[in-house]
């Protein structure tokens, strides 16, 4: 799963698309349709593992020269409903900007090559793993990279969950993903490889390849020319919204999941 810090949830931004984003909303249809396919049609538990392991990322097999289309498959497989919704949510909010500026087919691209990346980054924090990877948060790494290089200072609304009640603060996107990948850095090296959980080393992969791969769409827009320009902020007015931050109401707090290697 997408990870991010307990009780900070990025739900929207104010970076409104020019154009309809096709390929985010199809990846997003393709993950949610494949998740109920299985999570409702196999019989049992025992039946999902053994689905996961046939066509989730196995690095040993990898190693082996084995499963090679699981680079594809593996992302979109999802361990729970949380795993899943996190997922979807963070797409839906960052992918849009990314496609609007590369276009369709460049974004279809940037996406699967960020996963394929995320994958080789796990792969090579643990090559001997026999615990499968699922998940899209790899490939969605990378267009959290994307992102940053293109629209570092872009709002972003983050839901604040405390004890007893939320809050809805808008904070600048260079802030919200740097502590997302920050985060990532630390959780990889201080949780072991082979404790299953969240692949955070498939995070951190997929994040520098978003980075690396924005860079011809930024220097298209015109490079450090296009930061000067805008200051980091999106090239056009931002979307605002009715509600503040303000007059939100208070909320019971409710949280669930589970997986195996969450990607």
């Amino acid at each position: 799963m997408i990870g991010k810090p307990a009780g900070m949830f990025p739900i929207r931004d104010h970076n409104p698309s020019g154009r309809t984003p096709h390929v985010t909303r199809l990846l997003i249809a393709v993950n949610v349709a494949v998740f109920l396919s299985y999570w409702f049609g196999l019989p049992s538990d025992l039946g999902i593992a053994r689905f996961f392991m046939a066509w989730g990322l196995v690095p040993a097999r990898i190693a082996a020269g084995e499963g090679y289309a699981t680079f594809v498959t593996s992302m979109f497989l999802h361990g729970g409903w949380m795993h899943l919704i996190g997922n979807m949510l963070f797409l839906h909010v960052f992918g849009d900007n990314l496609e609007d500026r590369m276009g369709h087919g460049r974004f279809a691209g940037f996406y699967l090559a960020s996963g394929v990346a995320a994958a080789l980054a796990q792969i090579a924090a643990d090559p001997g793993s026999v615990v499968p990877m699922v998940g899209a948060s790899g490939a969605i790494a990378g267009v959290l990279g994307g992102y940053l290089l293109l629209y570092p200072r872009a709002r972003v609304d983050v839901l604040f969950i405390f004890v007893v009640f939320f809050k809805i603060w808008p904070i600048p996107a260079w802030i919200v993903l740097g502590v997302w990948f920050a985060l990532q850095v630390f959780s990889g090296a201080t949780t072991p490889t082979d404790a299953g959980g969240v692949a955070y080393w498939a995070h951190v992969g997929g994040f520098v390849a978003g980075l690396v791969l924005a860079i011809p769409a930024f220097l298209a827009a015109g490079g450090p020319r296009f930061w000067s320009v805008t200051k980091g902020a999106p090239p056009h007015p931002a979307t605002e919204y009715a509600l503040t931050p303000s007059r939100l109401p208070r909320v019971v707090r409710r949280s669930a999941g589970r997986g195996p290697w969450d990607g």
